[in-house]
């Protein structure tokens, strides 16, 4: 059993950013691959990025590439997802999520473990 817990979220203008934190916690963290995926209002729950246990491979989604970047510290069980020139369509509620099967690259029906999620509010 895997306890994924977020922090980080907020409400910020466009243009500017936030970093988001995901503490784990049971089932040894650094052999999971990570990621992020986010849910706007009406839509489905989306795969943002993900980064492999060791840490050398990451993947996003096109919407964030060069803005979004994705790491982890293996020794404090965290992973980040630091997020710069935020746009109003980042808006939604993010959700770490864990998942021992795949190397980098993850979906919302593989995943072995969700956090219960942080709400991230852009504003124009």
């Amino acid at each position: 059993q895997v306890q994924l817990v977020e922090s980080g979220g907020g409400l910020v203008q466009a243009g500017g950013s936030l970093r988001l934190s995901c503490t784990a916690s049971g089932r040894p963290f650094s052999r999971s691959t990570m990621g992020w995926f986010r849910q706007a209002p009406g839509k489905e729950r989306e795969f943002v990025a993900g980064i492999s246990w060791i840490g050398g491979s990451t993947a996003y989604t096109d919407s964030v590439k060069g803005r979004f970047t994705i790491s982890r510290d293996n020794a404090k069980n965290t992973v980040y997802l630091q997020m710069n020139n935020l746009k109003p369509e980042d808006t939604g509620v993010y959700y770490c999520a864990a998942d021992f099967h795949v190397t980098v690259v993850m979906t919302s029906s593989g995943v072995d473990y969700w956090g219960k999620g942080t709400l991230v509010t852009v504003s124009s």
